[in-house]
């Protein structure tokens, strides 16, 4: 796995030096996390604003672009201005944003979900299904017709991203949409082969990785994210999430991302947390996770969550904490941040974590940095 995917520990690994992942290989270990953009069309079609935002990610020399989730069908949709990948139709719009990215010198990777208990059922028109009905989430226990088809949707998602010109596609099994949760125990009560022990939980995910491996073929990345932690009690643990981890690297995932907290997690743990990161003391919110990772887990990690300054994410790498970093709100606010850094100008990232650019995304603007806007219409 080490020779496939080029980490080698034999030097000391820099933030701007080409890798690879398994045949992938971006200009540097910067990497845009996926999120939730906010502008793609009713019918989950790309839009020319959202093509417009991917370039200028690439422009900005950020090494890879996770787009924000993609739902894998329509029962699995959570928003109604969500990316879709769930039907050949959406190929030309997607095939668009991944060539805009290769025109920037960047790479790309198709982010895919099931929204499961999460998703909208006055847009679906669907009960929604996830692992059991409960306190914390209110759906129809999945039965065994729904995790066929589900596995299916993920594989046919997978297959589309490569078809479109996707240099990778991402499972996302985090933050408490379906794959997530089946992988916590605060959500998944089931007493079949699907729930209990934390091999059964993970049964879901690993036959979904399974299955796109085989749809895709071995030579195209695949990559999951997954959390590092629930933060729920009775959640899912940062041991748990390194088994896990373990199981993927045999099932033949190529890369991992960590982040953390579900959508019913508590504000201070939420995967967006609130709060301006004053200091490099207060970043990386999962940095104990990946150290446990780094100790089991051979596949390579990308690290998400609280990075704001250059020193931290280059001591992340050059220590051998995490081989990618991993931005979203950041990246939201200065999309040529990596460019900026790499340039020389190395002051910490401008961002202050209000959440104030998810406003504009709910509301059927876009995703965009308020507090930015406002400083530049003042002038500042």
């Amino acid at each position: 796995m080490e020779d496939r995917n080029n980490f080698g520990r034999q030097y000391m690994a820099e933030l701007f030096e080409r890798t690879s992942i398994n045949g992938m290989e971006p200009a540097n270990r910067f990497v845009r996390s996926a999120t939730w953009e906010g502008l793609a069309a009713r019918d989950g079609s790309v839009t020319r604003r959202l093509t417009e935002m991917m370039a200028e990610l690439a422009g900005g020399e950020v090494g890879l672009i996770i787009t924000g989730y993609a739902f894998v069908s329509p029962a699995g949709r959570s928003n109604s201005s969500q990316l879709g990948a769930h039907d050949d139709s959406l190929l030309a719009g997607l095939g668009d944003m991944a060539g805009a990215v290769h025109a920037g010198g960047g790479k790309i990777a198709l982010q895919v979900v099931h929204g499961g208990c999460t998703s909208n059922s006055s847009l679906t028109g669907l009960e929604p299904v996830g692992p059991s009905e409960g306190d914390n989430l209110k759906c129809r226990p999945a039965d065994r017709e729904d995790i066929t088809r589900i596995i299916s949707d993920f594989s046919g998602a997978a297959v589309r991203a490569k078809q479109a010109g996707f240099d990778a596609v991402q499972l996302h099994a985090a933050h408490g949409f379906l794959l997530s949760q089946f992988l916590s125990p605060a959500f998944n009560k089931r007493t079949d082969d699907y729930g209990g022990t934390i091999e059964n939980r993970a049964r879901l995910l690993l036959e979904v990785a399974r299955a796109v491996r085989e749809a895709v073929g071995p030579s195209y990345p695949l990559l999951v994210k997954i959390n590092s932690e629930d933060f729920l009690e009775g959640g899912m643990t940062r041991e748990e999430s390194v088994e896990v981890s373990a199981m993927l690297e045999k099932a033949s995932v190529d890369a991992i991302e960590f982040s953390g907290g579900t959508v019913i997690s508590p504000e201070e743990f939420s995967p967006v947390r609130p709060g301006r990161l004053r200091t490099p003391q207060e970043e990386v919110y999962y940095g104990e996770a990946a150290l446990l990772y780094k100790k089991k887990v051979r596949v390579p990690l990308i690290l998400v969550g609280g990075i704001r300054s250059y020193e931290v994410a280059e001591r992340l790498v050059s220590r051998g904490t995490a081989d990618y970093v991993s931005m979203s709100r950041p990246l939201i606010c200065e999309p040529r941040l990596v460019r900026r850094w790499r340039e020389g100008d190395r002051r910490p990232a401008e961002c202050v974590s209000d959440n104030a650019c998810f406003a504009p995304a709910s509301d059927g603007r876009g995703l965009y940095c308020v507090t930015m806007e406002k400083k530049r219409k003042a002038g500042g």
